[in-house]
């Protein structure tokens, strides 16, 4: 019943940045916690950056002072802007509304980061 609908991927060049977003449902938005999650091939999900419905932030130390994640209140959207992109971000980005545990992914979106 729950739907993230993620943009934003692509294909980057060491140093680039991209910015990706995710689409909650009104209801879901507003009182659930939003995060972003990453995983490369043969690696665990991690978590990248999280949001609470205060507006509270969590960031991932390998990605601190690079990525920044926002809310958009009246577009029900959670953004993470990625600057000063590394080959090491390469992974399958996820969006999640209410922690892992919650079971609201969206489909995932690919960010690669070569030469």
């Amino acid at each position: 019943q729950v739907q993230l609908v993620e943009s934003g991927g692509g294909l980057v060049q060491p140093g680039g940045s991209l910015r990706l977003s995710c689409v909650a449902s009104e209801i879901i938005f507003k009182i659930y916690a939003m995060g972003w999650y990453r995983q490369a091939p043969g690696k665990q999900r991690e978590l990248v950056a999280a949001i609470s419905s205060l507006g509270n932030t969590n960031v991932a130390d390998s990605v601190k002072g690079r990525f920044t994640i926002s809310r958009d209140n009246a577009r029900n959207t959670v953004y993470l802007q990625m600057k000063s992109l590394k080959p090491e971000d390469t992974a399958v980005y996820y969006c999640n509304a209410g922690g892992p545990s919650s079971g609201n992914w969206g489909q995932g979106t690919q960010v690669t980061v070569s030469s």
